[in-house]
């Protein structure tokens, strides 16, 4: 669905909520030119007890500290910001919706040193389904290995939501979607896995759950936190600083992506081989399952994760 066929109107912009149409920068920007920008992606789900937004103190603190190699200084606290981005769901009108904060160098001068330019912040919500596809969730995606690397920590912070480092994740999109796949895989220099282009990577293997560590090149996924929780609160074993290489994949008996827009999306195939049985499997179906009585609040476990609009 195309932002013209969204029911939504309002942005909230440096401190004031404006018009949809009206929420504009000047073409000179810096974080347009150089990708000097930190944002987050958060849901927002319809849940039993109202709208509530799944785990906004860890997102924000995240949007903070991405800013913090980048000398940004976010000029409002995250109270303020929590004030606006709940106000703007109410405005909007929304049961349930995605949550775009983003804070980036704007307009005075050009060059690469931004000191001089003031930091833009801005908050924008719309209704958005499953990432994947709906179709997604049961069937499970095929995959593909990119011919692109993930960048290394040592080249552009790994653990930051920087704007301009996800040329690299788009790029793996292109090429896989070019070639008839759903999504892609991310290995990193070493050519162990990494992650998919904007998902965290979970593979299960005798019973046990491997995901890759942060030293791997990889973003400290909320989702994957949160599915490190749930796994290990099933009785699952999580090995959370996992190597994994590109053989393992082919072998594993499932996989699966997590992500705040993917949330938990099963994958039947890499490289146009099977995993397991070719569908959803049995631990991943489990993890699934609880992971959206979760979200659409029919537990009552996990409440601290979310804050009601």
């Amino acid at each position: 669905m195309s932002f013209e066929e969204m029911d939504v109107d309002t942005i909230w912009m440096d401190g004031e909520f404006v018009d949809w149409e009206d929420a504009n920068v000047h073409v000179l920007t810096h974080g347009l030119h150089y990708g000097t920008g930190v944002f987050e992606g958060v849901r927002c789900y319809d849940t039993e007890n109202g709208p509530a937004i799944f785990r906004w103190e860890e997102h924000l603190e995240r949007l903070y500290d991405s800013a913090k190699p980048y000398d940004m200084e976010i000029p409002f606290e995250p109270e303020e910001i929590t004030e606006a981005t709940l106000e703007l769901i109410r405005r909007n009108d929304l049961e349930s919706c995605y949550i775009r904060p983003i804070a980036f160098y704007g307009y005075k001068m050009l060059g690469l040193n931004p000191s001089d330019c003031p930091v833009k912040t801005a908050v924008a919500v719309w209704p958005w389904g499953a990432y994947l596809g709906e179709e997604a969730l049961e069937e499970g995606v095929d995959v593909a290995i990119s011919s692109w690397r993930k960048h290394a920590s040592s080249q552009i912070p790994t653990t930051s939501k920087t704007t301009g480092s996800y040329v690299n994740s788009v790029l793996a999109s292109l090429e896989a979607k070019g070639n008839g796949y759903v999504e892609a895989i991310v290995l990193n220099k070493e050519g162990n896995v990494a992650e998919g282009p904007g998902e965290n990577l979970f593979m299960v293997r005798d019973g046990e759950l491997f995901t890759p560590g942060l030293a791997e090149s990889n973003l400290d996924g909320i989702t994957r936190k949160s599915v490190i929780r749930v796994a290990r609160d099933l009785g699952y074993t999580v090995h959370d600083q996992a190597t994994i290489s590109r053989g393992e994949l082919y072998n594993a008996d499932e996989l699966f992506f997590t992500g705040t827009a993917a949330e938990v999306t099963p994958i039947r195939s890499v490289d146009d081989n099977e995993i397991g049985a070719g569908t959803k499997g049995p631990v991943t179906d489990e993890i699934q399952t609880t992971f959206f009585d979760i979200v659409e609040g029919r537990t009552d476990e996990y409440e601290e994760w979310f804050t009601y609009v």
